[in-house]
């Protein structure tokens, strides 16, 4: 093992791809892709380290790139995000291009691996999340944050596939008496994410990252259903000259959360240091609100699942896959990611551009 950004953590690779992922939380990040002489490291690692602040959950402490939440969001006074995101995770199987970790959960009972892996001459990491031994109805989701801070203003884009459903957190979630601060307008219904309601009375282009307001803000689209066509759902981030993309079955995970977190929260370990970070979190919950309230079907009339009905004697797979592609300047937001044949993918971006990979998508079906 490795200490990386102060977390031990397993290391794996293939020729395109090295990734590390922590003991602690199970967080993967870094993540560096080869794309042809140049690397890029698109996940996030937080502007503090795991030793600065010993009063702090682990989630907080260790926070970085992606992980897996069951369930998703607080649990009364157990673990936010559940004990797959704070406690220590155990080897299972591992070489050079795979790792399969392994936890007993005890705040859901569930019997929990997690298989990271890569293949060769691939920019594309495959995960997969398996559960057994889970019983009643739970809350999870995939937790990847990506680092846009070094970028200007308005310079990445961020897009998702078709979706039916658009909602601005209903509430508060950024509480001015925690020293925190949010711009959008709690509970606004949106059909573009390029005119989300702000509560000044304004419209923000969430196409558009990262804003600059010191703010923190969570929305929610609900994926449309895949069709023969477009048999995945799909979000996506384009960088100067690079794009991450995420796919995902939306009968596993309805709904992408964006999580917009710059600057917008004071307190530690946060002290207004989180900038330019956006959570791309594939969900099956309400919002972040909690398996309590995900267990309530508070959006059934809308035929939206928050929670999933789990069997302790079946074992459930939930499988995502990330990716990175090289794209020129100007690419702008992604409009659509279609299979190609088996085994490729085509990204088309919003001036017509395209980019083709090799990705199996048919991993997450």
């Amino acid at each position: 093992m490795e200490t990386i950004h102060g977390a031990e953590s397993w290391k794996i690779g293939n020729d395109r791809v090295t990734l590390w992922v922590t003991r602690r939380a199970g967080m993967m990040a870094p993540a560096e892709f080869d794309l042809g002489g140049r690397k890029v490291s698109p996940y996030s690692l937080s502007p503090w380290t795991p030793d600065e602040f010993d009063d702090q959950p682990d989630l907080l402490r260790v926070l970085r790139g992606d992980f897996f939440c069951l369930p998703f969001g607080p649990q009364g006074e157990a673990h936010y995000h559940g004990e797959p995101a704070n406690l220590d995770w155990n080897e299972v199987e591992a070489g050079d291009d795979r790792i399969v970790i392994g936890m007993q959960a005890s705040d859901s009972g569930a019997s929990l691996e997690r298989e990271i892996s890569l293949r060769p001459g691939e920019t594309a990491i495959y995960h997969d999340h398996r559960i057994s031994g889970l019983e009643g109805r739970w809350s999870y989701g995939n937790h990847p944050v990506l680092d846009a801070s070094a970028a200007d203003p308005g310079a990445v884009r961020l897009s998702v596939s078709p979706f039916r459903w658009g909602s601005v957190f209903p509430g508060v979630f950024s509480d001015p008496e925690q020293q925190e601060r949010q711009m959008l307008l709690g509970g606004a219904r949106f059909e573009e994410l390029s005119s989300v309601p702000m509560a000044d009375g304004g419209s923000a282009d969430l196409t558009r990252w990262p804003y600059g307001w010191k703010a923190d803000d969570l929305v929610m689209m609900v994926s449309e259903e895949p069709d023969a066509d477009h048999p995945f759902a799909w979000s996506a981030v384009v960088f100067e000259d690079h794009v991450w993309f995420s796919l995902k079955n939306p009968a596993d995970f309805p709904a992408t959360l964006f999580w917009l977190s710059d600057g917008g929260r004071d307190a530690a370990p946060w002290n207004g240091r989180h900038v330019g970070r956006v959570g791309i979190e594939e969900v099956c919950s309400h919002f972040c609100n909690g398996v309590d309230l995900s267990r309530q079907d508070l959006l059934a009339d809308d035929g939206i699942p928050t929670s999933r009905e789990f069997r302790a004697d079946e074992k459930v797979s939930l499988r995502i896959i990330h990716g990175v592609a090289a794209v020129a300047p100007g690419f702008g937001a992604v409009t659509s990611i279609t299979p190609s044949g088996d085994g490729r993918i085509v990204i088309t971006g919003e001036n017509g551009a395209t980019v083709e990979t090799a990705v199996d998508w048919s991993f997450v079906l």
